[in-house]
């Protein structure tokens, strides 16, 4: 397993358990890119998201609490999911008629969501903005706290001895012209079977992978901030024009995100910070007397149709879990079900849009993030 963010140690957990021998290999800390960065919404609906994916992140979504627990008795880390709903708020008429035909949709396919008039958003969430018209309520998303999901993660792998060699430098991927041999990296070559790239933003970058079967991933920046808020100032996932506000149980209040073309910058930039204020302010004038308490920015793996690649690629025994985007949180669970499942050789016929293969081969060789990228 090449990345130990979310999404390689959630397929490292899912095979080991399935009674794998699991090796995670990561360039940087575990955990510690777009895993440590994200929000943790889980919001295949208010996303707006459709087809094949969102029935995808749909069914991830319905894994969570089951996921949560097993991770939580395994290794001891409650890693808190709220499913307590996101309310999508509206400040002007076009928004209002938007958020009405969306609930009025969710609604007809039995998902529970309903639209609320000014009166009945402010008796939920007061600190609103007085010029709020409506908002949308999808009751069945919510958040999890990714840096704790990240923990849980770690520890649950470590109690089924899964190790994790964590700055390992970069390493590059061994194949002859059928298969893969294995990984190399400054520590040697360790041979493998199966080998899984699940190294987000430079999963593109994997140095050794035949033309065929490389994807092109691209890093999308994205900034964030957290206020220092008093508890239930805010009460549940707010998502409001140019900002999303997430409550968190230790008192932050996460404000994200930007959404940025920058390469692999990770830079705090005051436009970055200014954006993220101006919207968070908007929605919730209060928010201005409260501090700041922290800052920082992430890299997204983004792909040219906006979907994840999952799955075996043209060279055989090497799959890739990556190009995830906004929605690496909320895939973890089945994504790492789906992989797992494609090591295995089961076939998902529902899945067949995120094929590595469905990329044509020029695209493979046209896309270069450069060998110092590599993992």
């Amino acid at each position: 397993m090449i990345g130990a963010g979310l999404i390689g140690l959630g397929i490292a957990y899912e095979l080991a358990r399935r009674g794998a021998d699991v090796r995670v290999i990561d360039a940087r800390e575990p955990g510690g890119a777009a895993s440590w960065a994200g929000a943790g919404m889980l919001a295949p609906y208010t996303e707006s998201i459709a087809g094949p994916y969102e029935a995808f992140c749909a069914r991830s979504l319905a894994l969570y609490p089951a996921f949560v627990e097993e991770l939580r008795e395994r290794g001891g880390i409650d890693a808190r999911l709220r499913l307590d709903g996101i309310l999508e708020v509206a400040y002007d008429r076009g928004e209002v008629a938007r958020l009405r035909g969306r609930v009025e949709a969710l609604a007809a396919r039995g998902i529970a969501a309903r639209y609320l008039d000014r009166e009945a958003t402010l008796r939920l969430e007061p600190a609103l903005g007085g010029d709020i018209l409506g908002a949308a309520l999808c009751e069945a998303e919510g958040c999890v706290d990714n840096r704790r999901l990240g923990r849980a993660l770690r520890a649950a792998c470590a109690a089924l001895d899964v190790p994790i060699d964590a700055h390992a430098g970069d390493v590059a991927l061994e194949a002859d012209a059928r298969r893969v041999l294995g990984v190399r990296g400054p520590a040697g070559f360790v041979p493998a079977t199966h080998v899984v790239n699940a190294a987000g933003a430079w999963a593109g970058a994997l140095a050794g992978v035949p033309a065929s079967s490389r994807v092109p991933i691209v890093p999308v920046k994205g900034q964030m901030l957290a206020l220092a808020m008093p508890r239930a100032f805010v009460h549940r996932t707010l998502w409001a024009p140019g900002a999303y506000l997430v409550p968190r149980d230790d008192g932050r209040l996460l404000v994200g995100a930007t959404v940025e073309d920058a390469g692999f910058d990770v830079r705090v930039t005051a436009r970055g910070v200014r954006a993220l204020l101006d919207a968070a302010l908007r929605a919730l004038p209060a928010l201005g007397d409260l501090a700041v308490a922290e800052t920082w920015a992430g890299l997204r793996p983004g792909s040219p149709d906006g979907l994840p690649f999952l799955g075996e690629t043209a060279t055989s025994g090497y799959f890739v879990a990556a190009g995830h985007y906004r929605n690496g949180i909320l895939l973890t669970p089945a994504t790492a079900v789906a992989i797992a499942d494609a090591v295995e050789g089961k076939r998902d016929a529902s899945l067949a849009a995120f094929s590595p293969q469905r990329v044509p081969a020029g695209e493979h060789a046209a896309h270069d993030l450069g060998a110092k990228e590599a993992v």
